[in-house]
């Protein structure tokens, strides 16, 4: 009778998480009036399953083992995965979030943000491959033949994971390679080299010695890698096996000890006159990376929204089940606050995050005929990116305080809530941390009339809350010219509250629009301070009930 269990949450699953997500279904509407979201509903009901919260956990209780030989000395590099982890991938790959949407037309980008948020809660170790699948895709294309070769199997929705040539797969996955020990972020100090080695049917050949100090995903079936050459540091595609049918060379030295995002493996790789193909003009590595790179931002947004959305109904179903002091936590008035400011977070950064995917499908497809959705892609990649990412950490930290200590406990991988806290700083460092995102915003400040732009983004909430109106007035001086080093981050936020707004005006409930204007801009939270501050007058009820998963 000491031990009967009394007063605890139950397991948070079968659930359907694009169903319940109504901000996520909102922003989603917005943004894509026409698109059918039959396709994402599957993705929720599967992703919030019995099955596949068991797979997170094993994926992340058992993870990837690195066999540099086999039994008889022979070589072989490769790194064994639970089956736990394949179940995750496949899903990904099974609902087109890799590299499929380059072959689906317009919304499919939007289509793949929204399934990558939502996928994001099964388990975001796996869509460390997925993201760079996605990313690589587009750079291909400069390489007309080896476009050609892979396309088909990089749009697969067919999860293959043998370690095999491309003539023998039905799906690949693929990978990049530019983070030098000595270099960092920093890449133009890269020492990899490149010699040529002729020139065959996938066009100009090297071969590339050298070593990758960060190589997320290494059992993927080929990469894109910086090295230099005598033009330059210049992009190569290097495949895990080559044409002929025999393996290339990437001697995997280590797999990375890390905080969080256990269940992909990371790891530091060594090549020795392995095999590439020039991907893009010789010399011009640099700016290749970069727009690979802004792809990728894209999806540490998407993912931080998704984890901040995990977060918050771990917490809101905790509270809807856990007593304290004779009440139901989440009937306590300063619960209710922390869930209610919570709830505002998570819905902004996913309406942030859904709009930059809105501006990536448009440019994509040709459904941008005065540019305005090119310049709000390079203004808002760094700017998304930078806030959204920074707000995961302290967004986690408080949702971890909802469950107390229930929520630190790991318990061999059933403590999700500490999983996606060890996760969450992962995206602001990833492609570029926030001082690289908020350098990166200055130099989007140069490439087109971007003051104009921001007002005509900023219009449709013009004259709905005066605090979002002077801070709108505020931001053409700034954008024009006027912020140094020292003040980007600040501007970055201030944009990303702005337009944060904007969008919420437009399409979530007023409630939601007018308490996030209210305790966002000006000197309030916008600044980075504990979540709970909601005004005493705040609709803090009908805030937590718009965010309830049930």
């Amino acid at each position: 009778m000491t031990h009967e269990v009394l007063n605890q949450s139950t397991p948070f699953v079968d659930v359907n998480l694009f169903d319940s997500d109504h901000g996520l279904r909102d922003a989603l509407r917005f943004n894509a009036p026409q698109l059918d979201t039959e396709a994402l509903s599957r993705i929720g009901a599967e992703a919030g399953s019995a099955e596949m919260v068991g797979h997170a956990r094993n994926a992340n209780v058992h993870t990837p083992e690195l066999r540099t030989h086999d039994r008889f000395g022979h070589r072989v590099d490769q790194v064994e995965f639970h089956p736990s982890y394949h179940a995750l991938l496949g899903g990904a790959l099974r609902h087109g979030l890799h590299g499929t949407p380059w072959s689906r037309g317009a919304g499919a980008h939007l289509q793949r943000a929204a399934g990558f948020i939502v996928w994001t809660q099964a388990e975001p170790s796996v869509l460390c491959p997925v993201s760079m699948s996605y990313a690589v895709t587009p750079a291909l294309r400069s390489n007309a033949a080896l476009y050609e070769a892979w396309r088909n199997a990089i749009a697969s929705t067919e999860y293959d994971p043998r370690f095999a040539p491309l003539a023998h797969k039905r799906a690949v996955t693929l990978g990049m390679g530019m983070t030098e020990k000595q270099g960092g972020s920093d890449v133009r100090a890269n020492t990899t080299r490149a010699e040529p080695d002729g020139t065959d049917a996938w066009g100009p050949r090297v071969r590339i010695t050298g070593h990758k100090w960060f190589m997320s995903a290494p059992m993927c079936d080929a990469f894109l890698v910086l090295a230099q050459s005598a033009g330059g540091l210049s992009c190569y595609f290097l495949p895990r096996w080559l044409p002929d049918g025999t393996p290339n060379v990437m001697h995997i030295q280590r797999l990375k000890d890390k905080l969080g995002n256990k269940a992909n493996a990371s790891s530091e790789v060594e090549f020795h006159r392995s095999v590439a193909w020039l991907v893009g003009e010789e010399g011009r590595g640099v700016p290749q990376i970069l727009a690979m790179g802004a792809i990728t931002r894209l999806d540490c947004a998407l993912g931080t929204a998704g984890l901040m959305r995990q977060a918050l109904v771990l917490a809101l179903h905790h509270c809807g089940e856990r007593r304290a002091f004779g009440q139901l936590l989440i009937d306590q008035p300063l619960m209710k606050n922390v869930l209610a400011d919570l709830a505002l977070e998570s819905e902004a950064a996913t309406a942030l995050a859904l709009r930059l995917a809105r501006a990536v499908d448009r440019t994509e497809n040709g459904q941008d005929a005065d540019g305005h959705e090119a310049l709000m892609r390079r203004v808002l990649t760094p700017i998304a990116k930078f806030w959204i990412c920074k707000r995961g950490s302290v967004f986690a930290q408080e949702a971890m305080e909802c469950l107390g200590g229930n929520g630190y406990v790991e318990e061999r991988g059933e403590g999700a809530m500490a999983r996606v806290y060890r996760e969450m700083p992962l995206n602001s460092i990833w492609e570029g941390a926030g001082n690289i995102m908020a350098l990166d915003l200055l130099r989007a400040l140069r490439t087109g009339p971007v003051a104009d732009a921001l007002l005509h983004e900023l219009q449709p909430a013009r004259a709905s809350n005066g605090v979002l109106d002077r801070l709108a007035a505020s931001l053409p001086a700034r954008v024009d010219g006027s912020t140094d080093e020292t003040a980007a981050r600040r501007l970055a936020r201030d944009v990303a509250l702005a337009v944060q707004a904007a969008l919420l005006k437009q399409h979530a409930p007023s409630e939601v629009f007018d308490t996030f204007c209210a305790s966002r801009l000006g000197d309030q939270l916008g600044g980075g301070g504990a979540f709970g501050l909601l005004d005493a007058h705040a609709p803090l009820h009908a805030l937590i009930t718009r965010a309830s998963p049930r």
